[in-house]
């Protein structure tokens, strides 16, 4: 019987995102590690490994497919109501503690940790994705930066098909990779852990390279949102969501910043769960920054109106929610506030087109996709 090791190093390509250096060794740039891989070894995602010098990297699997509602994302200025494929591969440049995807993030990382892969291709996850009726494809639950080039090969068919594309990421980019998917990806949600860089350093990362990404992605025309994990004694200090509000103020005081509610899991089950009262306090700090759309999200029904969106000239109630459920909307065809006409940042359909789910299922039609380790 094969090792998942085994089997991943085989579902391999040769990358795009590399350069060949002296004595075999290559400099990988999906990731802001921009690894220096000795002949032999993977880079710090365990997944890109340097092979006679050459960088091979994930094709041709997935470790799991998922119906999301696009609110799950969280995207809430992205297609309310739209129905998001999601697929990940397996690997991150991160072993967060309290991830919430670890059996595919840290599958390599972490003995615990077994998602037998599927094999598929960039036509078969279009095709499964419209027969689910879905709007937008999104690459998630692992680092999708780690795996750009199957995303891209995937994204590319998607997009030929009408659907609209997505990452859901750490944002631990580089310019390298950020023009690599620049013609490919419509929708960009990046996790802001933490505005301390030794906190980032926990999480086997570095701050800068995050927030590079972030002034990037909006400089070059992704439409961003960004989620914040509101973590007891990790990142919820006054001070952190002051600094980290008021960087996100200054890239754009549009982007949607989601806080959400911290519960144990994985790795890490000290700290208290996160209360509604905690994610209040942090949107009054956001608003108080010029956020002007602020969603405390993963406790539906107890933050008050603060999982709607409202008009920022008005005050127009434009789309009303409860965790992902859509239950009213008001957005004109033009994107713009019914009452007073002022246009609404993010991407709108020309009407709201209902709503397949308002929770994640995976797909009802029987997936055509075959586990790799059965064969």
């Amino acid at each position: 019987m094969p090792t998942l090791r085994d089997i991943v190093n085989q579902n391999v390509r040769e990358g795009d995102l590399y350069e060949k250096l002296d004595r075999n060794r290559v400099r990988c740039y999906a990731c802001g590690h921009c690894c220096p891989i000795p002949e032999g070894q993977p880079g710090v995602c365990k997944v890109r490994y340097n092979k006679g010098g050459t960088l091979y990297v994930p094709w041709g699997y997935v470790g799991g497919v998922q119906c999301d509602p696009i609110e799950k994302k969280p995207f809430f200025h992205a297609y309310p109501g739209a129905l998001a494929y999601s697929f990940g591969m397996l690997g991150c440049d991160l072993h967060c503690s309290y991830c919430q995807n670890w059996v595919t993030s840290q599958a390599l990382r972490d003995p615990n940790a077994v998602s037998p892969p599927l094999e598929a291709s960039p036509e078969a996850l279009v095709q499964d994705a419209l027969r689910q009726g879905a709007k937008v494809l999104v690459s998630t639950y692992n680092e999708p930066l780690i795996t750009s080039e199957w995303a891209v090969a995937v994204f590319k068919k998607a997009k030929a098909a009408g659907l609209v594309t997505g990452f859901v990421s750490n944002g631990n980019g580089t310019p390298q990779v950020l023009e690599y998917l620049r013609p490919w990806v419509d929708l960009y949600k990046v996790d802001l852990k933490s505005f301390d860089d030794r906190h980032y350093h926990e999480l086997g990362g570095r701050l800068g390279p995050i927030l590079e990404t972030i002034r990037s992605l909006h400089s070059m025309g992704f439409w961003l949102e960004i989620v914040t994990l509101l973590i007891p004694g990790f990142n919820d200090s006054d001070d952190e969501l002051r600094r980290l509000t008021e960087f996100v103020a200054g890239v754009s005081p549009d982007i949607p910043w989601h806080v959400t509610a911290f519960h144990k899991d994985y790795k890490m089950t000290n700290p208290e769960d996160t209360t509604a009262d905690d994610l209040l306090r942090a949107a009054e700090i956001g608003s108080e920054a010029g956020l002007r759309y602020i969603y405390p999200g993963n406790l539906p029904g107890m933050v008050g109106d603060g999982e709607n969106t409202y008009c920022q000239h008005c005050r127009e109630l434009l789309i009303k929610r409860y965790g992902y459920l859509v239950e009213e909307y008001r957005i004109t065809a033009q994107g713009c506030c019914p009452s007073c006409g002022s246009t609404v940042p993010g991407r709108w359909s020309e009407g709201f087109e209902g709503q397949i789910t308002s929770h994640p299922f995976l797909p009802h039609r029987r997936s055509r996709l075959v586990t790799i380790l059965n064969q």
